[in-house]
């Protein structure tokens, strides 16, 4: 088929980087010459209460605890007839469900009765210990094996799906752009490097192996570690926060503060024992800031284009080295990209491309 000329992109998570995400790829796409876009996020999504909010054409009400949750499913058929009539008038050729969440079912069929195609972008083929909601991987699956093409950000994430037998539906391969959160220029100065671990605070974040690389460093005038974002309590929490020079913020940062808490550090760290590609990765790029990560899943292909990248295996020694590496050669500033919008334009471009030239 011809390239689509009508999109709609949704995603319907409430925090966190899948709203973010959307209304990027919404916004770049937008930008492609001769393209109609449109967007929808829930009405609760974090990101509508920006003091300048993306432009969401379908707000979606969806669902705030599991009471929520569960009478929005007993009204799905509901929802998804006034859906359908919605996008009937509008008559996307495309839908593009830019991360996978527990509603998704309702759009993707509201999509295919208004007569348009559905992709879905998977970000993991599988769960991470201790993240996501209970019956996720199945309703993506779901939703996959539904789906007329399927996106992934990496080649890892790709090959496990084929291992997962996916290969019957057209798998596309793009990367995941910089996330752009109005993060100023990193500045030269005098004091300490600031590294910044930021993020859901999950036991595959590799939280015990970053305690035990600092300790193996010991005390250093010329390093501050900080650990912002929201997790259960754990004696990984409790040993970073026993150690000199670290912070430990146990709580959710709000969209509006991003900008700040990325605009604080030097450098941001992953010490992840798996991954797919990480937002933090992409949001660290936009901004400029170096980055020490571990080789796992798909993160080394994620940083493989850039030199500030400082990569280790997943081991506390790796890391230790890695942020020793970091202390003495660090990477000088470097200019922010002043065009946010460009490579999700160019994202959504060879999207349609690659949909095109798979036939679908």
């Amino acid at each position: 088929m011809s390239e689509a000329r009508r999109v709609l992109v949704w995603q319907w998570g409430r925090r966190g980087a899948g709203p973010h995400i959307a209304a990027a790829l919404a916004a770049g796409m937008r930008a492609i010459p001769g393209l109609q876009v449109a967007l929808s996020l829930s009405r609760q999504a974090e990101i509508l209460t920006a003091e300048v909010p993306p432009a969401c054409e379908y707000p979606v009400d969806t669902y705030d605890g599991l009471k929520g949750f569960i009478i929005r499913l007993l009204t799905a058929p509901l929802s998804r007839s006034r859906l359908t009539r919605r996008l009937r008038a509008s008559a996307p050729e495309l839908a593009i469900c830019a991360m996978p969440g527990p509603l998704d079912f309702v759009m993707a069929a509201a999509v295919r009765h208004a007569g348009g195609k559905v992709m879905v972008i998977v970000h993991d083929a599988d769960a991470h210990p201790g993240d996501g909601f209970p019956f996720q991987m199945w309703l993506q699956r779901r939703l996959c094996r539904g789906a007329d093409v399927i996106a992934t950000l990496s080649s890892h994430v790709e090959a496990r799906l084929r291992e997962q037998g996916f290969g019957r539906v057209p798998i596309l391969q793009t990367t995941l752009p910089p996330m752009h959160y109005g993060v100023a220029a990193p500045q030269a100065h005098d004091g300490p490097i600031r590294l910044l671990h930021f993020g859901r605070l999950l036991p595959y974040k590799g939280l015990d192996l970053l305690a035990e690389a600092l300790t193996i460093i010991g005390p250093r005038r010329d390093l501050l570690v900080r650990i912002a974002g929201s997790g259960p309590a754990s004696a990984e929490l409790d040993a970073l926060a026993a150690l000199p020079n670290v912070t430990v913020e146990n709580r959710w940062v709000p969209e509006e503060e991003v900008g700040a808490l990325l605009g604080w550090s030097d450098a941001l760290i992953l010490p992840y024992r798996e991954a797919s590609q990480s937002g933090v990765a992409a949001a660290a790029l936009a901004a400029g800031r170096a980055v020490v990560a571990t080789r796992v899943g798909g993160l080394t292909e994620q940083l493989s284009g850039t030199d500030r990248a400082f990569l280790c295996e997943p081991t506390a020694m790796g890391l230790a080295d890695a942020i020793r590496a970091l202390l003495d050669h660090p990477p000088p500033p470097v200019a922010i990209e002043t065009d946010p919008v460009a490579p999700w334009r160019d994202m959504g471009a060879d999207l349609l491309r690659q949909m095109s030239a798979a036939g679908r």
